[in-house]
């Protein structure tokens, strides 16, 4: 049994007790979907467990961690950002110390111990496994990931101005005309890039338990006036949300709620369960996780935008044979509508989009 040690924090003074160790993922989760409903979801919490935790630390540190609007959803306040951004900088500097300090359990004191790689800086579309992808990694390899979560196209802006050493985003299978592919292509170089093939997944509506509607596409929602939860501009998901409306002859605004955005799949999901939309669009993996129906529409490609110079790197060198490895098959395995068959293989720019 193998043994790490981590970063946590107390309250100062001989007597300082330790501050709940919930918090800190909580914050995290927050800033990263931008809703406490689907941060809860993330940390399979329930909404009054999570709300519980928030409040009690809040009253105990004496200032506002996060703040809530109805209808926009969460954020992080000044304190929550600074103790967030204090947990990192902690995580960052105390990594290759932490990491000699592990320890298994049994095995000879005297065996070499791992030397961490540098991190890789992973700016991505939300992902439930490239979630997961981030624990994975460090246990098999040693590589950390540092992720930022945000829409497909804003991520390959990152990596294109060199702020990133990867860029995750995800492009419907079929989609091979130049109209379709424009927009991520336009952040790619056919020379300087290369792809590498993460997971399959499967998109489509996000409905409520049950159906109850009969539901079976986007015509359907406008004409029965169904209101409608959206992702933000930007996003691959969005992308995809209006090439289906398109695709179904309907206008934009004749979807109630196509206004509303929510940052991730889980808030998307969240907002569905709580009875505040009629219907989303999101993954089929976030649907099952809340019991909540769905309507496959499209399956689509995720991919990981590297430098081809980078691919001889050691830490993408330990990415590559994660993902081809056992471990990130039955990770992928376990969430519905994800297909990793090929995770890791390499590929030019040209084969964006295609099977």
């Amino acid at each position: 049994m193998k043994l790490v040690p981590s970063v946590t924090w107390k309250f100062a003074g001989p007597a300082g007790a330790d501050l709940d160790a919930r918090l800190v993922p909580l914050l995290e989760a927050i800033a990263a979907t931008g809703s406490l409903a689907a941060a809860v979801i993330e940390q399979g919490q329930s909404y009054r467990a999570g709300w519980g935790l928030l409040r009690d630390c809040q009253r105990e540190l004496g200032v506002q961690l996060v703040e809530l609007e109805r209808g926009r959803g969460a954020r992080l306040a000044a304190a929550g950002t600074q103790l967030l951004d204090a947990h990192r900088e902690a995580r960052r500097r105390l990594a290759p110390t932490l990491a000699a300090l592990a320890v298994t359990l049994g095995e000879n004191r005297t065996a070499p111990r791992h030397v961490p790689r540098r991190a890789l800086v992973v700016a991505a579309s939300h992902d439930l496994a490239l979630a997961e992808l981030r624990e994975l990694l460090p246990a098999e390899t040693g590589t950390k990931i540092e992720l930022s979560v945000m829409g497909s196209l804003h991520a390959l802006e990152q990596f294109a101005a060199g702020r990133a050493a990867l860029a995750g985003f995800h492009v419907a299978l079929d989609a091979q005309d130049a109209t379709a592919i424009a927009p991520f292509r336009r952040w790619l170089n056919a020379r300087r890039d290369r792809l590498i093939r993460f997971v399959d997944r499967e998109q489509g509506l996000i409905l409520p338990r049950g159906n109850p509607a009969r539901v079976r596409g986007f015509k359907d929602l406008a004409r029965l006036r169904l209101r409608f939860v959206n992702r933000q501009a930007g996003s691959g998901t969005r992308i995809l949300i209006e090439r289906c409306i398109a695709d179904a002859g309907l206008a934009a605004h004749s979807l109630p709620g196509f206004a509303r955005e929510e940052f991730t799949h889980p808030a998307v999901a969240a907002t569905v369960a709580s009875g505040a939309a009629d219907a989303g669009f999101g993954l089929r993996a976030v649907a099952a996780e809340a019991g909540l129906a769905f309507v496959p529409l499209v399956r689509e490609r995720y991919y990981l935008a590297v430098r081809a110079a980078a691919l001889d790197d050691a830490a993408i060198a330990a990415l590559l044979s994660c993902l081809r490895g056992r471990s990130f098959a039955v990770l992928a395995r376990g969430l519905s509508g994800y297909d990793a068959a090929q995770a890791g293989s390499v590929s030019g720019v040209e084969r964006l989009g295609t099977r």
